[in-house]
């Protein structure tokens, strides 16, 4: 049988009172006390069960995604996840809902993470790009003691904030390896569209692709990204630009985490299936698209494990346990039409 509170108490010789005091860092302890409790911990092998605690003292965890105001397939399958995950954890005390803003304007995510109550709120996971704005805002967050997770944006290592995404750098130079061996010795030019490059995933996306392709694939030319700021006109107009005037593309890369919009621009101009198709995220369009050739390939990540992962994190810093880094790490998946 796991050691209780009480057997703890008398293995350190101290008042069950005294033992509650340690375990929860309240006052009026002695020092000499506090080191026969630790000191039995370890000899007893003692763990505290903060389930346990939570229910008798009816403690929920409270989190909250903050999302995309706008999105499409991929954003609908991270909320879809979030109120599997809320539904799930309700026997285990854990509330976890979803707040939607601009998360394109930094002045907009900074003012909302500035706005929320620590009174009321233990952790935010965070799905936005990084900026100055946004790191000075979730500094201000951890200060006052709110769990933080950056969630398949921003930087992987952060002070008092925790990542759960792949590792952007690799993706992108996965996409460029399948690029350069699926358009195998034809010469031409690669189209690169994301939603914006200010986002620290698409950048970093960028670096490991272009890194790939200049080092391996010399014959092939990586045109400027295309910005497409989730506006279906403006994609139409860069898309058409690019198209008129670099007839010799044999390749495309999605960046973004929504690539239906801007394919659907491009398959209005020209037959995808003319050219060689990486995209990000496992959505129905892409399934769809990979299964009628229109997509070569999808760099997918779990959006699943991703939101439990997030409160997993959160769970284990506002219960002041080590987290588990290394097994919550998320992997890059690479999906064919053979092995969907």
């Amino acid at each position: 049988m796991r050691p209780t509170a009480k057997d703890l108490a008398k293995a350190a010789g101290v008042s069950l009172a005294t033992v509650d005091r340690v375990l929860n860092g309240r006052p009026n302890v002695s020092r000499k006390a506090a080191a026969k409790v630790h000191e039995a911990i370890e000899r007893t092998g003692f763990v505290r069960n903060i389930s346990a605690v939570n229910l008798a003292r009816n403690t929920t965890y409270r989190f909250r995604f903050v999302l995309p105001e706008a999105g499409d397939q991929f954003l609908k399958e991270i909320m879809k996840e979030v109120g599997a995950a809320n539904s799930a954890l309700r026997s285990e005390m854990v509330s976890a809902d979803v707040a939607q803003i601009a998360i394109e304007d930094p002045h907009v995510v900074a003012n909302y993470l500035s706005s929320l109550d620590e009174s009321k709120l233990d952790g935010v996971a965070l799905f936005a790009p990084e900026s100055p704005q946004v790191r000075d805002a979730i500094g201000r967050l951890v200060e006052r003691d709110i769990k933080v997770v950056r969630l398949l944006a921003g930087k992987e290592q952060a002070d008092g904030v925790d990542f759960v995404g792949i590792n952007n750098y690799a993706a992108g130079a996965t996409a460029g390896r399948i690029v350069g061996r699926f358009v195998h010795h034809a010469q031409g030019s690669v189209m690169v569209i994301s939603e914006t490059m200010r986002a620290q995933d698409s950048i970093e996306r960028r670096l490991g692709f272009d890194a790939v392709i200049n080092e391996s694939f010399p014959h092939l030319r990586v045109l400027p990204s295309l910005e497409t700021h989730a506006d279906i006109q403006r994609t139409r107009q860069v898309v058409s630009s690019t198209l008129k005037y670099n007839a010799d593309i044999v390749a495309l890369y999605v960046m973004s985490s929504e690539a239906r919009p801007p394919l659907a621009c491009v398959s209005e101009l020209i037959d995808l299936r003319d050219l060689v198709v990486v995209a990000h995220e496992h959505t129905p369009y892409c399934i769809d698209a990979l299964r009628t050739g229109e997509i070569d390939a999808v760099i997918a990540q779990n959006p699943g494990h991703a939101v439990r992962s997030a409160i997993r994190l959160m769970r284990a810093r506002a219960d002041n346990r080590l987290a588990a880094i290394e097994s919550e790490r998320l992997r890059i998946e690479i999906l064919l039409k053979d092995n969907l």
